[in-house]
């Protein structure tokens, strides 16, 4: 048995999903981004108690770490942490916008390239081939007309994500397809679990959230 559980507060939908051996046991989601924070530890327990599993049997915790809300990333990390700290069992974490390309992948299209608002006209995004690979790294960008000029326009590429929408407006690019894709904790699964099974952890006590950019608090 490989228990894992996988959170994403990363985007505007905060969800959370148990799975065994990589097959999906249990699901539950929060729409409402203002109460994460309140839903997340009562939704995991309602999760486990639903799937009749027991903290104690969970294996591994796997958890979107960024780029995304700073506020959401805190209550992810934090609330992953926690539970590994006291169940002493190890962190996955995941970058947000593989879990996204991951939730894309059966969609027909040659590159793939998750867009995440980042206000104004940039967003945080990476571009992937039809087999999840990075092709361009993840980084914040200032959207324009000559977006993407380096990559080939013989390429097709699905451009999704909330931030994909203000590219849209202004694309000129050839073959570049817009789509809504529903993305959520369940799209954790297969990378958490191949993780897991080469035991490619992350250090509980210095593992920080992606941000991209630096994130200044307004608390002084």
């Amino acid at each position: 048995m490989a228990y894992i559980l996988n959170i994403d507060t990363a985007l505007e939908t905060a969800s959370i999903c148990l799975s065994n051996e990589g097959e999906l046991i249990g699901f539950s989601e929060n729409e409402k981004q203002r109460y994460q924070a309140a839903w997340l530890q009562h939704g995991v327990h309602k999760l486990l108690a639903v799937a009749g599993i027991q903290p104690k049997d969970l294996q591994a915790i796997a958890v979107s770490n960024g780029p995304g809300s700073y506020t959401g990333l805190r209550i992810g990390l934090s609330s992953a942490k926690g539970l590994c700290y006291a169940l002493n069992i190890p962190l996955i974490a995941i970058n947000t916008l593989d879990m996204m390309a991951a939730a894309a992948i059966q969609n027909e299209a040659d590159l793939f390239c998750p867009m995440i608002d980042a206000r104004r006209m940039e967003v945080y995004t990476a571009v992937y081939d039809n087999k999840s690979a990075r092709v361009v790294e993840p980084h914040a960008l200032i959207l324009n007309e000559e977006s993407f000029i380096d990559i080939p326009e013989t390429s097709t590429i699905l451009f999704f994500g909330n931030g994909s929408v203000k590219y849209k407006t202004i694309a000129k690019r050839k073959n570049a397809i817009f789509k809504e894709v529903v993305i959520n904790a369940k799209n954790l699964i297969n990378i958490s679990y191949n993780r897991f099974r080469i035991k490619n952890f992350d250090n509980i006590a210095y593992t920080q959230p992606f941000y991209i950019k630096e994130f200044h608090s307004s608390v002084r």
